[in-house]
């Protein structure tokens, strides 16, 4: 276990240590992840949350070894359940995926076949990985579909996906996902596009289901208020690092990071107006850079000195990790 993370579940369902990414690009390598760290424990959901291209897509594609030919692991570890995904065959993560590990994507719509009804889509993968058989699986795929709340789940389950509506489409694809019971769920932005009395329903099943079934759950979101609603732990990413992971509460309560308190700022809340929301200022940093400083949100904080070109430290206390040499 990474002493950064000394807090986590003492038998963590998904142990990723000091994970590295880069992209090979026409301009340039991408260093789009640099040594993170996280755990998550079965019946847990573990929330990680900052701006568009923090990595927290790419973190979640590397875990399921999905990453597109650009894209490969320089260093770390990827340990699920015992075994070392990045060691593991295509044949062996063939078998995972779908049983084990399962993931709901962003666009809901994009990521289920166009030309096939989704109700056998759901009964592909309870063949392929559930122990069904063929006559039994189109009745256990309009069950599944019952159970993630789509009505009419007979005739829903003869539709094809441009048949449906997005919230219609997520919730095939939640129920695509935890067909076959995964230990592993990892949710990618799953509200995306939907409205908000939507995306509470969408939220309760995914997160209902889960502890139901003891799931370890991570939900990817750049919403910090849904994490807050939903998530046990939060771990804060910004350009590719992890700067702060700790209990929801605790972080909102008493940000320890400079980046986490700006984007707890910026985020609305109930009772907050509009002129007291704080925007970040500057960007992200160019990932491209062969220059990119320890600290990536140095160019934009406030309490930057000398210090902050030394290697980036990680401090333990309180069951939390803040990777800051001037925490708050």
């Amino acid at each position: 276990m990474s002493a950064a993370l000394r807090s986590a579940p003492a038998v963590p369902v998904l142990d990723v240590g000091d994970l590295s990414v880069e992209f090979r690009t026409r301009s340039g390598t991408v260093r789009a992840l640099d040594r993170v760290s996280l755990q998550v424990g079965r019946g847990e959901c573990l929330g990680v949350v900052g701006e568009s291209g923090s990595g927290k897509s790419v973190t979640a594609y590397a875990v399921m070894r999905l990453l597109d030919a650009a894209g490969r692991v320089t260093a770390g570890r990827i340990a699920f359940g015992g075994m070392d995904l990045l060691a593991a065959s295509d044949r062996e993560l063939s078998e995972l995926r779908g049983r084990e590990l399962s993931m709901i994507f962003q666009n809901p719509r994009a990521s289920l076949n166009p030309i096939r009804p989704v109700g056998r889509q759901i009964a592909d993968v309870l063949i392929r990985h559930g122990g069904v058989t063929r006559d039994q699986a189109p009745a256990r795929a309009t069950a599944l579909l019952a159970e993630v709340g789509i009505p009419d789940p007979a005739r829903r389950a003869r539709a094809y996906p441009f048949e449906l509506s997005g919230g219609m489409c997520q919730r095939v694809g939640i129920a695509l996902a935890l067909a076959c019971r995964p230990a592993l769920l990892i949710a990618d932005e799953p509200t995306t596009g939907l409205d908000v009395t939507t995306q509470a329903v969408i939220m309760d099943l995914v997160t209902g289901l889960a502890k139901a079934r003891g799931m370890a759950t991570i939900l990817i979101t750049h919403d910090l208020g849904l994490a807050t609603e939903y998530c046990d732990r939060i771990a804060v990413m910004h350009a590719g690092h992890v700067v702060e992971l700790a209990p929801t509460a605790a972080l909102f309560a008493a940000p320890r990071h400079p980046y986490t308190a700006k984007l707890i700022a910026a985020t609305p809340a109930p009772g907050r107006t509009l002129a007291e929301l704080a925007a970040i200022p500057g960007g992200l940093p160019d990932l491209r850079r062969g220059d990119l400083p320890e600290c990536r949100f140095s160019g934009r904080c406030e309490r930057v000195d000398a210090a902050c070109a030394a290697p980036l430290p990680r401090h333990l206390e309180d069951g939390r990790m803040v990777a800051c040499h001037h925490p708050l």
